[in-house]
């Protein structure tokens, strides 16, 4: 199978939102007879068993529409506006930073071309409302090959909830993937602990020593691992060194306890594991090396096991590195904390910043601005930080009352939002 565009796109080491294990579904189509839409979100690569037959013809492990025809024998072939489509719900809404439209095995009855497309619908909304939503491009119509991994890179900045995948004008596609950045709604988490580290709420495994046999994106992945493929496993080591993982928290914040599992990995498992932390809110860069602490010492692990440790957190991390010693492997990793008032201000910023224009007006007005003010705060963004929020709330234009009142409600209202 071949690939095309960006073969080796920095945009595929990100979390897949599309993924089942996040939530993510198939929530429309207009045509799936051949083959069921819900394939193109399943996580394994897809397969071909040839001179497989069932009912309806060869099976085949994608999404599959009819052949489309025209209206008559006069015009055969349908219109250059027919075209088939799913949409997909994702696991976790995030900024799209690249898709994968992957036709594998479909060879003689894949599409001739295809488009993405994205919305923002917050909630639980039903088909028919993310039908009716305003639909952005992501991926504009572009010719697509049989039993081809097709990768296109997206700069749109806006956070996304589902995607809508087009085809002309009929055919298969294997498999549907969305890399991106997870950006939370941070109402969503106040007053919580949680998992700092979690995918779902844009914990991110941005490094690693060593990949060889799994990915280190499975560290932090929803679920608990059904088999030992499912977790991070490093070569066997042949020097003096360790290996490692580096993670990127959901946002700064204080952590409280970590379960270290080791679930089956039975004669290769580490023999320790310890636990450093990064401030990064204060400037600095954890790649340099400089500035780490211990959040965990050296602890002797025992394989096959959930470990669970209480920690003392007098000390607020951006990111946390996993040491295995030598080598081996890790199921999961969990990170239990709070996030800290800076790390909370942090993420909500990012996560206004990629709201559509309406959904960020929405929030400021609930949360205490008036129209007009919510109107103007959003027109001021990208905010860049906490200093760039204050400024754009003292620029707004006063409305109705005395200035000391109006100052304390906008102070108010940012900080139930934005916490700046």
């Amino acid at each position: 199978m071949s690939t095309v565009n960006t073969p080796s796109a920095p945009f595929t080491e990100l979390v897949n939102l599309a993924s089942r294990l996040l939530g993510a579904g198939v929530v429309g189509t207009n045509e799936d007879t051949f083959a069921d839409a819900e394939n193109l979100l399943v996580a394994r690569p897809a397969e071909f068993r040839p001179h497989t037959f069932g009912h309806k013809g060869q099976i085949m492990d994608g999404w599959e529409s009819r052949r489309r025809r025209g209206v008559s024998a006069e015009q055969p072939h349908p219109t250059d506006e027919d075209h088939d489509w799913a949409v997909v719900r994702l696991g976790a809404a995030g900024v799209i930073r690249g898709v994968v439209v992957d036709t594998a095995h479909f060879t003689g009855n894949y599409p001739e071309s295809g488009s993405v497309q994205g919305a923002s619908v917050p909630g639980h909304p039903s088909p028919e409302a993310v039908q009716a939503a305003e639909w952005v491009d992501l991926v504009p119509r572009t010719p697509l090959r049989g039993d081809t991994a097709h990768e296109f890179e997206v700069t749109n900045e806006q956070r996304f909830t589902h995607v809508r995948l087009n085809i002309w004008p009929d055919g298969g596609v294997a498999r549907l993937r969305v890399h991106g950045e997870v950006r939370p709604d941070p109402r969503d988490l106040d007053g919580l602990t949680f998992d700092l580290a979690a995918q779902e709420y844009g914990g991110v495994a941005e490094a690693a020593s060593d990949r060889y046999f799994s990915s280190p994106h499975n560290l932090n992945a929803p679920g608990r691992a059904s088999v030992m493929g499912e977790g991070w496993e490093t070569r066997r080591r042949r020097d003096k060194a360790n290996d490692w993982v580096q993670i990127a928290l959901a946002g700064g914040g204080e952590v409280l306890a970590a379960e270290v599992d080791t679930t089956h990995f039975v004669a290769n498992a580490p023999g320790w594991a310890d636990l450093v932390g990064y401030d990064a809110s204060q400037g600095g860069n954890p790649a340099d090396g400089h500035g780490w602490f211990e959040i965990l010492p050296r602890t002797r692990l025992q394989p096959d096991t959930r470990h669970r440790f209480r920690l003392t957190a007098d000390r607020p991390v951006t990111h946390v590195r996993i040491n295995v010693y030598p080598d081996g492997g890790l199921a999961r990793l969990r990170l239990t904390g709070r996030l800290t008032e800076a790390g909370r201000a942090t993420l909500a910023l990012r996560w206004f910043n990629a709201l559509p224009a309406a959904e960020a007006e929405a929030a400021l007005t609930e949360a205490g601005l008036d129209q007009a003010e919510a109107a103007a705060l959003t027109a001021a963004r990208p905010l860049a930080d906490a200093a760039a929020t204050t400024a754009a709330v003292a620029a707004l234009q006063p409305t109705d009352g005395p200035d000391g009142e109006q100052s304390s409600r906008r102070r108010s209202a940012i900080w139930r939002l934005l916490g700046v």
